[in-house]
């Protein structure tokens, strides 16, 4: 295996037409089954970042969608 997913965003749109949001990655409790030593300690400091980055614009798109997938009558 060349690569693996630490983490990613996905705005999707599927076959019937609804925009969804995916925030996935690998879990913090798996990461030492990948990494050791120093490179453990970098991409747990590097996927807390992500995560606090990417999780409030997850969030908020997802809000957005829903108010928009909802009638408000």
């Amino acid at each position: 295996m060349n690569e693996g997913n630490l983490i990613s965003f996905k705005l999707l749109l599927d076959r019937r037409g609804i925009v969804i949001t995916e925030l996935s990655g690998i879990p913090e409790k798996d990461l030492h089954k990948a990494f050791k030593g120093d490179d453990l300690v970098l991409m747990r400091t590097l996927l807390r970042l992500c995560r606090n980055k990417l999780q409030p614009l997850h969030s908020e798109l997802e809000s957005e969608l829903d108010a928009l997938n909802h009638p408000t009558t």
